[in-house]
């Protein structure tokens, strides 16, 4: 199991203290987020940093694993989801800029320019991910997706609230039941790839990551989108797979 570097660190925007782990020594850096209620340790625990280790190793890319809150923003039950959405635009606020501050520090200190940031999640943290593609284009390069969950209703509620709006991609681009051209900034289709698989508990991924997909298209926002077989399934063994596999196509 390839080991990293822990880090501590408090956050003014979420008023907390936030771990996160860093692998590899340089390269492109490209953050990980986790699946719904995960953590950062989610990653290494289920082997993913192995699934790219010729990338890190050669300092082809640097890996940096965040930590979610999703107890207190996607999955907090007992908020109202108002407070759900707000909770979670603090969450995208500190990835996209606390975060990615300090990405940029680790992973080119003497560089004076930023580095531009990929970003790639599973689950939710796939929504992460593509959020922080289209929302902040000028600080992430790309994202990969996979088996995301898209359609932030079932957990903010209904997108008549502005702020569940700018948390749902799918909901901001069908505003007021049309493609909306205006609400994310265009991303190209070598820098957002989408891949969810057709076999067990993908159900919800696979709806959500075609409608997506369509969805993009439809207002000229092209990805690359994959649908992989019967038999991939809605878990990290899979995940492992398919972000090695685009490691090295992008990166290799």
């Amino acid at each position: 199991m390839m080991e990293g570097t822990y880090y501590k660190e408090w956050s003014a925007v979420l008023d907390r203290e936030m771990e996160f782990k860093v692998y590899g020594h340089g390269g492109v850096p490209v953050l990980a987020l986790p699946a719904r209620g995960g953590r950062f340790y989610d990653w290494e625990n289920n082997g993913m940093p192995d699934a790219a280790a010729r990338l890190l190793h050669e300092g082809k890319i640097q890996l940096f694993c965040a930590d979610s809150i999703d107890g207190e923003s996607l999955l907090a039950g007992n908020e109202s989801p108002r407070r759900r959405a707000e909770m979670q635009e603090k969450y995208f606020v500190y990835l996209t800029s606390e975060l990615a501050a300090r990405i940029a520090e680790l992973n080119a200190p003497e560089r004076k320019e930023k580095p531009l940031i990929w970003c790639v999640g599973v689950d939710t943290g796939a929504y992460q991910a593509v959020q922080c593609r289209l929302r902040r284009p000028r600080t992430f390069a790309g994202a990969m997706g996979l088996s995301g969950l898209y359609d932030m209703g079932r957990f903010l509620g209904s997108a008549e609230d502005d702020l569940v709006l700018r948390s749902s991609p799918l909901a901001a681009l069908r505003k007021n039941g049309i493609c909306d051209r205006n609400v994310l900034s265009k991303a190209e289709e070598n820098s957002l790839l989408l891949c969810v698989g057709q076999g067990g508990y993908e159900g919800d991924a696979l709806a959500d990551t075609q409608a997506l997909a369509d969805t993009l298209s439809e207002v000229g926002f092209p990805c690359h989108l994959e649908v992989w077989g019967g038999d991939v399934s809605h878990d990290w063994y899979w995940w492992g797979k398919e972000f090695g596999m685009f490691a090295e196509r992008l990166f290799g």
